[in-house]
């Protein structure tokens, strides 16, 4: 796959299969997408264009909300339309000035003059241009003007429940990593810098990486501990993960950290990628540390039997 900063280091193509949107999470509705449009280059002999913008269009046109925590990071993004078989992705830097760019324009000017789109593939709740005023309507009056075929995409659905970025986020934010899995299509992960902690766990036999994640936007889910693996070094490891306050020593700030099993290596500076399985619990306010190592070495026992 060719990744491109913006449209203006990308060559116009004869017969580009195109999609257009933020894509984050590459959920199962998405990769329904890019089936779909692969199956299309394929028989015309084009090639496959993801258009997606970054930073997030609301993070520029709400700029005092901060609310909007995403599935994945604009690199991890990349990778899983990289894994998914598209051969160019343009990320387009989003500006006030583009969000200005009207709908007709942006068919004429993005779409045709600049990417060569010879079939559009869009999700069923698409919109586009100035103020979102562009749809399906819109462009089923454009297509035979600027000469590309279209075609939309029908709301995919995972167990008769639409699939959306907005409910895999509701998921993930209530802990429910499994059930975010399932939208996805595959598990839900994130990747963090391993740092220097307070050795707590360490000290009850439960020694820790403590993670600090790079990306300010970046959605992290409920607390409470969960089941997962880890990326090290070409190496997939088993443990189990805590996102918390930690009442247990009345701490005041959020923590992320992993007890990796069977696993005892000085990792401080280097980056971990977390994959969720499961929720084993919620976070608990225990009355000492010595409940909290019980506590742990059942929560390592849970972990163990759901990574199995």
């Amino acid at each position: 796959m060719k990744v491109y900063s913006s449209l203006d280091q990308f060559s116009r193509l004869d017969k580009a299969v195109v999609t257009i949107g933020t894509f984050d999470g590459v959920h199962a509705g998405h990769q329904h997408i890019i089936r779909r449009m692969r199956e299309l280059a394929a028989r015309d002999g084009g090639e496959t264009v993801v258009l997606t913008f970054f930073p997030h269009p609301r993070t520029v046109l709400q700029p005092d909300d901060d609310s909007l925590k995403l599935i994945t990071t604009i690199e991890e993004r990349e990778r899983l339309l990289r894994e998914a078989g598209i051969d160019h992705l343009i990320v387009q830097p989003f500006s006030k000035e583009f969000s200005r760019i009207s709908a007709t324009e942006f068919v004429r000017d993005v779409l045709v003059n600049a990417i060569g789109t010879s079939t559009l593939v869009i999700g069923y709740d698409h919109r586009f241009g100035r103020n979102r005023e562009g749809s399906y309507k819109d462009l089923e009056v454009m297509a035979p003007v600027y000469g590309f075929q279209l075609e939309e995409i029908p709301a995919a659905l995972v167990n008769e429940m639409a699939v959306s970025s907005t409910k895999i986020r509701k998921s993930l934010l209530e802990g429910d990593v499994a059930g975010a899995a399932e939208l996805l299509g595959h598990p839900f992960s994130f990747s963090g810098t391993v740092v220097e902690g307070d050795h707590i766990g360490r000290s009850i036999g439960f020694p820790t990486a403590n993670l600090r994640i790079e990306a300010p936007y970046q959605l992290i889910p409920a607390e409470g501990i969960y089941a997962v693996r880890a990326d090290y070094a070409g190496r997939r490891l088993k443990g189990m993960l805590y996102i918390g306050n930690r009442p247990v020593v009345q701490g005041k700030t959020r923590s992320i950290e992993v007890n990796l099993f069977d696993f005892d290596e000085n990792i401080y500076g280097k980056s971990l990628r977390i994959w969720f399985h499961a929720r084993i619990r919620e976070d608990r306010n225990l009355p000492d540390l010595d409940a909290l190592r019980r506590q742990l070495e059942q929560d390592r026992l849970d972990a163990t039997k759901l990574l199995s």
